[in-house]
């Protein structure tokens, strides 16, 4: 007789990956944007925030990247610098971007709604939590030391500084692994407002959840947003959740407030043999 061996992982999830702004943090994800407005204006290039938003989510240097290769951008640049934009010139860009995104990283430390709760909710069972980023190493430094003060601490903290490269690619999520001691990659859980995050789980084998409404496909501050009726917040949900669904995510939600009955179900499948 012939037989075919497998296994089964029914362990239960052992940790949480948290993306940072527009997840855990600054709602609307106004830290990046806001210094790429004022930079490219020093540069003598007015670009859109719809500009700045192009590529959230990736290692800050391809951010830019991102942003430099939008037709606009690419005409708006080569009209005042008299050619299209170059790897040098994103060098230089750059260049002034770390410092700027440093010095103002720690006014938007403020937890989105429900954080506080959903991170007790982890710790209660015993999960760990972690947490990858477009931002630097020198950027977290700051960011993760404001966002103690307001009450969160994640156990480890990947950044593209630590790795060969970051998002979309899981090597954040396997130093994750790695630090946390946690294994299979099927135990773990990425949440993020952004496509790559949700690439970036499905490559490293995780789980994955995204968020609509809190981060950078609304990008709305929290106030902004909550001024809005329901049929309005309804209309950005069915705009925006279809792109998560696409991206191959597992669960979508709101925000993270909205994360844990998710939590219990993902933990529920996995104890019944089931994958990501």
């Amino acid at each position: 007789m012939t037989f075919r061996y497998h296994r089964s992982y029914i362990g239960g999830v052992q940790a949480v990956i948290l993306d940072w702004a527009g997840t855990a943090v600054d709602f609307g994800s106004f830290a990046p944007t806001a210094v790429f407005l004022r930079l490219f204006e020093q540069h003598g290039v007015t670009i859109t925030a719809a500009h700045a938003r192009q590529g959230m989510g990736l290692m800050k240097k391809d951010h830019l990247r991102t942003i430099m290769r939008h037709p606009e951008v690419r005409a708006a640049w080569q009209a005042v610098h008299g050619a299209a934009p170059t790897e040098a010139d994103i060098d230089r860009v750059y260049a002034d971007f770390e410092p700027q995104q440093i010095a103002s990283i720690t006014e938007y430390a403020q937890p989105i709604p429900g954080l506080l709760d959903t991170v007790a909710f982890i710790r209660n069972r015993g999960w760990k939590i972690g947490t990858t980023t477009g931002y630097t190493r020198p950027m977290m430094v700051e960011l993760a030391a404001a966002a103690r003060k307001h009450g969160y601490d994640p156990d480890a903290i990947a950044t593209p500084s630590d790795v060969p490269a970051g998002r979309p690619y899981p090597w954040m999520c396997y130093k994750l692994a790695t630090e946390l001691r946690v294994f299979p990659m099927a135990a773990l859980v990425k949440v993020g407002d952004t496509l790559v995050d949700i690439e970036e789980g499905l490559n490293a084998g995780a789980w994955t959840v995204g968020l609509t409404l809190s981060g950078n496909m609304v990008g709305l501050s929290e106030a902004e947003f909550a001024r809005l009726g329901a049929a309005e917040v309804a209309a950005l949900r069915t705009e925006i959740a279809p792109r998560f669904w696409a991206a191959g995510a597992h669960y979508v939600i709101d925000t993270i407030a909205d994360l844990p009955p998710v939590l219990e179900e993902i933990d529920r499948r996995i104890r019944q043999g089931e994958r990501p």
